[in-house]
């Protein structure tokens, strides 16, 4: 997997100008149906790649919390949101509450995560190649094909599949 990861990085880099031209033309021109393509594209693509398998977001990305995630894992966990945020958590240079280290702490060995029925808002929809307005977020998905093989995958699909 880590020969795969970084074959994906190097991928992703090369990728990169062809992909920025692709999102500026869908800015620009967005299809109408858009968001019901991506879908099928997400679908399609998350049926062949088992996330459990990478996990490469929960060991190299953090997200970010927001106020009710603190609130909620606290919960599961049995601790008071100080306490959580006291222990996992801090407070990034763009005022945005992450976490204090990576790899996740809450990612077990087998790459599952320990809270995964109260994980963060931000881990349950990454990569984000699903959410609705696809073509606000082209900013982020240029940044995650290079962490996350689905995202490079749904995006190759869409050059295919959703010409411009």
């Amino acid at each position: 997997m880590v020969n795969r990861l970084q074959q994906l990085q190097k991928l992703a880099k090369d990728k990169h100008n062809e992909n920025k031209k692709y999102f500026d033309k869908l800015k620009k021109k967005t299809p109408k149906n858009l968001d019901y393509q991506m879908q099928d594209i997400h679908d399609e693509v998350f049926k062949r790649i088992d996330c459990l398998e990478c996990a490469n977001c929960c060991k190299t990305t953090g997200p970010l919390f927001t106020q009710q995630d603190v609130e909620r894992i606290s919960k599961y966990l049995k601790i008071k949101p100080q306490q959580f945020f006291d222990n996992y958590l801090r407070i990034d240079e763009d005022k945005d509450t992450v976490l204090k280290e990576l790899p996740c702490h809450f990612l077990d060995f087998e790459n599952k995560c320990m809270i995964y029925d109260v994980r963060p808002k931000a881990c349950r929809e990454y990569p984000h190649t699903d959410r609705k307005k696809f073509q606000q977020i082209t900013a982020l998905t240029l940044n995650n094909v290079s962490i996350c093989p689905a995202a490079y995958e749904v995006v190759e699909q869409m050059k295919k599949k959703i010409p411009l």
